[in-house]
């Protein structure tokens, strides 16, 4: 591990923090760690045998900086310096230097928000910007300005835009170490991949081993990729003296530390890692980086509650950290597994978790704190209100938060716990119920990656079978082959899950006994009371959930049977999501625990596959129905209601619109775009937003669509109105016109801005003038027919017929009807509606 660039920077350091209470220590990438800073700053007077508290992002940082420091100074960790983190602790009277990770600094604050004994604290690869660290440093500097104002508070990243944070910290000085790294060889792809990204880092690794020596280090989004990867290399026998290492966050502590560990003489090591080995620890011996351009990122949805990893390209910043990773030792090979351009085109800096993350756990933070609105503290990126407002319905829903918006009693214990609000919920409940070491159980389980490995198919989303799992080894019959199932377990996770879940039953002071796992389900339902499912009708599988939306089993397993089931895990970027963790949940259960929740209501609704009203009286949890049965007399003023509903949902089609009912229909809508205040609107829209007037009280005692056929619908039309608009439409939009030949032809309304008059050509004979409606303002179009009634011209000039195109139709009728009268003057010839011999 180099420290030696920051050697540069500590005199001006330690001189500003005398002066200023404030600081922002800036180092490029791959400049080396910042372990020094802290030795250096216990010699300074104004700290006074207080402790210096660092805050590191991640347990395995953690560890290490410990480790390096104490090694520094020739101490074993846990006497001038330890560290503090969930579920390890070394730390000893005479320590002064504590390193801990982010939930542990917001106890200290939590707990005592004056921080006595504490001198100052740095916060380390604030650039990484969780979430926990954005609040923690919300924290401090609120206790800062209220109790401590002797508090030194030091930032120190490698890429993160130092002024915004020194305008925040009180325009703090910026101290900036320039480094002394080697210099690093960019290799980029001419073109992007389109293939998975394991089989091309997989060959970018082998061609690195075969170029260049020394170790090295490959950046892949997930443990997913890394295993696949592995699996890649290691089918490519690169030899006894080259050995695939694994590297992330869960794995055990033993199989971390082999990562970092330098190679023994004469070996190689290629480390597979997600983004944990970007900033927060050196890998001994990595000349080469491998880099895939991607990392993995949670993506919180406010709307639907659920959060999902997202793959999504690193920043600028990020690639320029990996890359440093190769120029710690001496000139090193950087291989970027997308090309120039794409370089070209990246963000700049990765988003703040803050932006994209389930806000719970800070509202709930914030709620003991005592702020309901986050914009009272000083943040880089406040939280968004949309997420920071779901996250506290949320917590009112747990019953963390009073009708007042503040903490209550069960929402501090909550917070004493280090478990999500969710989870923090489910045990409280759960040990009133003599359930506490079955929910400590499942509360360690959901805290920690799966610890189920799939050998190629879906894992069972069951969780009792994790929890039988744990029980099997907690008793000492450990059993790895997954019950007969087709994966394997993770025996280091299980170790760590009952670990952690034997710390929370010694906070929580639950004694052992015999465990009933088949309440695991109503369990998850305190937990995740929106993810209560509920199977749909003949749908094995598939599920409504509480909040509306749908979810499924991917695979036919057991639970694709259940009637209802409460879910834990489940992908929610889709509308449909993918079940991944999940147990049944009786009915019973749920009548039990959500009494106070479930609505009795009577529904009168219109069933669109059926056709027909339907009256039930429910019991309904959200959007869940627990229960269901018919009410023989429901109310009539309810049915009418629903069954106009179910008209306007099918629309006016569905009417029994006989051929008078029609015709009246557009005589209406033609009156009604003449005049439209004088008479009323029938166009479809008006109809369906009127039903209650003109139809509603006609509907009475009819439940189904078919019955609907009795009604007179041209009556009830007729009954919109007066006698004085049906004497008027009878002279403004008449029926029929009575033509030369004495025929009486109707008049077709069916296009109200120009009604039809369909006549035979040889019926208007001597007509001169085009007939107008609707006293006269309005001309018809006519549409002169052949003696077969065939269209030969259509024309709203009669007139202009006669003198201009007549000639040229009476030409053809005469070839195509020749025992029809076709005389040279239409003008004076006599009209008819028979045929007649030429003369």
């Amino acid at each position: 591990m180099t420290d030696l660039p920051i050697e540069d920077v500590l005199p001006r350091l330690r001189s500003v923090l005398r002066a200023h209470t404030g600081a922002v220590l800036q180092a490029p990438p791959g400049a080396g760690k910042t372990t020094r800073v802290p030795i250096a700053l216990l010699e300074e007077p104004w700290l006074a045998g207080q402790r210096i508290v660092m805050l590191e992002p991640r347990r395995l940082a953690a560890r290490t900086a410990a480790q390096r420091m104490a090694q520094m100074l020739g101490e074993p960790v846990g006497a001038t310096v330890g560290y503090r983190m969930r579920m390890d602790t070394r730390v000893g009277p005479g320590t002064h230097i504590e390193v801990v990770t982010e939930g542990v600094l917001t106890r200290f604050l939590q707990e005592d928000p004056t921080l006595e004994g504490i001198g100052a604290i740095l916060f380390d690869e604030f650039h990484e910007r969780s979430v926990q660290s954005d609040l923690g440093l919300a924290l401090t500097l609120e206790s800062k300005s209220v109790f401590r104002e002797d508090l030194r508070v030091l930032v120190m990243s490698a890429t993160l835009d130092g002024a915004p944070v020194a305008k925040l910290l009180g325009n703090a000085p910026i101290v900036t170490s320039e480094g002394r790294s080697y210099p690093v060889e960019t290799r980029y792809l001419d073109r992007m991949p389109r293939d998975q990204i394991e089989p091309v880092v997989t060959s970018a690794v082998l061609r690195a081993v075969a170029e260049e020596e020394g170790d090295i280090l490959v950046f892949l989004p997930g443990a997913a990729e890394i295993h696949r990867v592995a699996e890649g290399l290691n089918r490519a026998n690169l030899g006894e003296n080259v050995r695939v290492m694994p590297l992330y966050g869960n794995l055990s502590q033993a199989e971390q530390e082999r990562a970092i560990e330098p190679s023994a003489p004469g070996r190689r090591k290629i480390v597979l890692a997600t983004s944990i080995a970007e900033t927060s620890l050196t890998i001994e011996g990595v000349r080469v980086v491998v880099d895939s351009g991607l990392m993995r990122v949670p993506r919180f949805s406010p709307q639907s509650g659920m959060t999902r990893l997202a793959t999504v390209p690193v920043s600028r910043a990020s690639a320029d950290q990996r890359r440093g990773r190769a120029g710690r030792l001496g000139p090193g090979v950087c291989y970027r597994l997308w090309t120039r351009n794409t370089h070209e085109h990246l963000t700049p800096h990765t988003d703040p978790e803050m932006l994209h993350t389930d806000l719970a756990p800070v509202a709930l933070e914030l709620a003991q704190w005592g702020v309901a609105d986050p914009g009272a503290l000083a943040w880089l990126d406040t939280p968004p209100s949309a997420a920071f407002e779901q996250a506290r319905e949320l917590l009112r829903e747990l019953g963390a938060l009073g009708p007042d918006g503040t903490i209550t009693e069960h929402g501090r214990r909550m917070a004493d716990l280090a478990l999500h609000p969710r989870l923090a919920h489910m045990v409280l409940r759960a040990r009133e119920q003599d359930l506490g070491g079955l929910a400590c159980d499942l509360a360690a389980l959901l805290s920690e990656r799966d610890i189920f490995r799939s050998e190629g198919g879906p894992v069972d989303v069951d969780v009792r079978l994790r929890l039988q799992a744990l029980h099997d080894t907690r008793q000492g019959g450990r059993r790895g082959d997954g019950y007969g199932l087709g994966y394997r377990i993770d025996s280091g996770t299980v170790w760590r899950v009952l670990q952690f879940s034997d710390a929370l039953r010694r906070q929580l002071r639950v004694r052992s006994g015999q465990e009933d796992m088949e309440a695991a389900g109503m369990l998850l339902a305190l937990a995740y009371p929106d993810r209560i499912g509920q199977q749909r009708t003949g749908q094995a599988g598939r599920f409504r959930l509480r909040n509306g939306r749908s979810a499924h089993i991917a695979e036919p397993q057991l639970l694709s049977g259940a009637t209802y089931l409460a879910i834990a895990h489940l992908d929610g970027d889709r509308q449909d999501s993918r079940i991944f963790l999940a147990a049944p949940v009786s009915r019973e259960d749920l009548e039990q625990q959500f009494a106070d929740q479930i609505v009795e209501e009577e529904s009168v609704e219109w069933d669109a596959d059926a056709k027909l009203v339907r009256a039930h009286r429910r019991q309904r949890l959200g959007a869940l129905i627990l229960k269901e049965s018919s009410i023989p007399d429901p109310d009539p003023d309810a049915v009418v209601a629903a069954l106009l509903d179910g008209i306007a949902q099918e629309g006016p089609g569905v009417l029994p619109w006989t051929k008078d009912a029609r015709r009246l229909r557009e005589r209406m809508e033609f009156l009604h775009r003449l005049d439209p205040a004088a008479w009323p609107d029938a166009s479809d829209e008006a109809l369906v937003a009127t039903l209650p007037e003109w139809l509603g009280p006609y509907v009475t005692g009819i439940r189904r669509l078919d019955e609907l056929q009795r009604l007179d619908l041209e009556g009830i039309l007729a009954g919109r109105l007066t006698w004085e608009q049906r004497q008027a439409m009878d002279r403004l939009a008449p029926t029929h016109l009575e033509v030369p030949s004495g025929s009486r032809i109707s008049i077709d309304y069916g296009n109200p801005e120009a009604p039809v008059l369909a006549v035979r050509l040889q019926e208007v004979f001597g007509m001169t003038e085009t007939p107008r409606i609707a006293d006269g303002q309005v001309p018809l179009l006519m549409h002169l027919l052949s003696p077969a009634h065939r269209p030969v011209q259509v024309t709203q000039d009669l007139e202009s017929f006669w003198r201009n195109t007549y000639f040229d139709v009476r030409k053809d009728l005469r070839g195509r009807y020749p025992k029809h009268y076709w005389p040279e003057n239409p003008l004076e010839a006599e009209p008819t509606s028979r045929a007649k011999r030429r003369t």
